[in-house]
């Protein structure tokens, strides 16, 4: 029965079946937003809701029993096992927010596809750097918005009053969302030198800080890719040198079955 399972969970049809039902349940969660189509078709898209989450159920069931501790061991395993154990739990009384949970369903594409999983994978390699550039950027605000609040705080109360406030001020201008017109064109009437202030800020957060976050991701990807490549490069060597030595031991099943032919025949 385990071979039988495995079989099945190895077939590439059974992957193409289970996308296929992702993109299903992410359509009919999506019709469930709908009150209209709910009246309609309520019945029907709460029966299809259930039997694709009695396949993932199953799926998820057969992949412990084939793959045993082994699947505890991989977190995309235990990712598709939280995720489908949040649709099992009651949607009800104060648990009732769960239901809204249900669309995380459509996140096991990311385990599914495996270029999906390779940029998941590569942002989390990014982590660690984005952590330092987080800071940084953390500590550039602050640095900002004490200047802010003490420079403009008492003519500008609404956009540097306080010194969160002034953070919010500035995310919005780092953000270029209406920076010019909300926020320094008014401010510049009454000090026209606030250009100084405020120029310098956007190139260092806009220009060069966020450009770190993106460098520090595609380094990590490519650092995802090139090991991806050298895996399966890897694999393409062994499969060649078991090939080599495949016909290595044909070559000496033959040179000995000659050896022994010629130790048989007469003189």
């Amino acid at each position: 029965m385990i071979a039988r399972l495995s079989a099945i969970l190895a077939n590439p049809l059974t992957e193409r079946v289970v996308i296929g039902l992702i993109l299903v349940n992410a359509i009919t969660l999506g019709m469930e937003t709908s009150k209209a189509v709910m009246e309609a078709y309520g019945d029907i898209i709460l029966v299809i809701d259930k039997l694709i989450l009695a396949v993932f159920v199953a799926e998820i069931t057969a992949r412990i029993l084939v793959h045993r501790s082994a699947f505890f061991r991989d977190p995309w395993s235990i990712f598709d096992l939280i995720v489908v154990a949040i649709a099992l739990i009651p949607a009800t009384g104060s648990l009732s927010v769960l239901r809204a949970l249900r669309v995380l369903r459509v996140l096991r594409l990311i385990t599914v596809l495996p270029s999906l999983r390779r940029v998941v994978q590569g942002l989390l390699t990014a982590l660690p750097g984005m952590g330092s550039i987080t800071l940084l950027l953390g500590i550039i605000f602050y640095v900002f918005a004490v200047m802010g609040t003490k420079l403009f705080g008492e003519a500008f109360p609404k956009y540097f009053g306080t010194l969160a406030d002034s953070v919010f001020t500035l995310f919005q201008v780092m953000t270029l969302e209406g920076w010019s017109e909300n926020v320094v064109r008014p401010i510049m009437e009454q000090y026209p030198q606030a250009w100084l202030f405020f120029v310098p800020y956007i190139v260092v957060t806009t220009f060069m800080v966020l450009n770190l976050f993106i460098g520090v991701v595609v380094s990590a990807m490519q650092k995802e890719a090139d090991a991806q490549s050298a895996e399966a490069a890897k694999e393409r060597d062994l499969a060649r040198d078991e090939a080599i030595l495949q016909e290595l031991r044909i070559l000496r099943a033959e040179v000995t079955a000659l050896r022994q032919e010629r130790s048989a025949s007469p003189g």
